[in-house]
């Protein structure tokens, strides 16, 4: 029968590279002469760190270019509030992993209503496609791809006949 996954993930080698691209820019540019700022990837989080937080602004545009360059969708960016003090200002950057299970069942409950003849399951993160035929799966695709699932990138892998 065939099937398809539908998964929300991030490489995180390519953040990695972007993350080192953008740490060699910062301290190449005119702006950020004699400033410590810095990128930091701690497992699924970014760390920015600057003195001042219009900094911090101009180090997330040089990251988000960065991203875009690797490939890496930045819907999945889940950008927290900065934190400033007298002499440094941070903000964290997370990276969204997976579909939580009440999005699973909101995209379950569309293709249901869709009429498509598939059917879903939740599988851990990720969310499992099984239909009679490939133009089914094509169809349920098309109508995942036309949904607003709140901002999150998804991806559709494994296909299988």
């Amino acid at each position: 029968m065939p099937s398809f996954d539908v998964v929300s993930e991030v490489d995180l080698h390519e953040v990695r590279n972007a993350v080192d691209q953008a740490n060699r820019e910062v301290g190449t540019r005119f702006d950020f002469k004699g400033i410590k700022a810095s990128f930091e990837l701690a497992g699924e989080v970014i760390k920015l760190s600057t003195e001042r937080e219009f900094q911090l602004r101009q180090m997330m545009d040089i990251l988000r270019q960065k991203l875009v360059k690797r490939g890496v969708d930045i819907g999945s960016l889940d950008v927290k509030e900065p934190t400033t003090s007298l002499s440094a200002a941070r903000q964290e950057v997370g990276l969204k992993q997976g579909i939580a299970t009440e999005m699973a069942k909101d995209m379950i409950k569309a293709l249901k209503a869709s009429k498509l003849k598939v059917q879903a399951q939740i599988q851990g993160d990720q969310l499992r496609v099984t239909g009679k035929n490939r133009d089914d799966l094509q169809a349920a695709i098309a109508h995942l791809r036309e949904g607003d699932w709140g901002g999150l990138p998804l991806k559709y892998s494994n296909f299988r006949d």
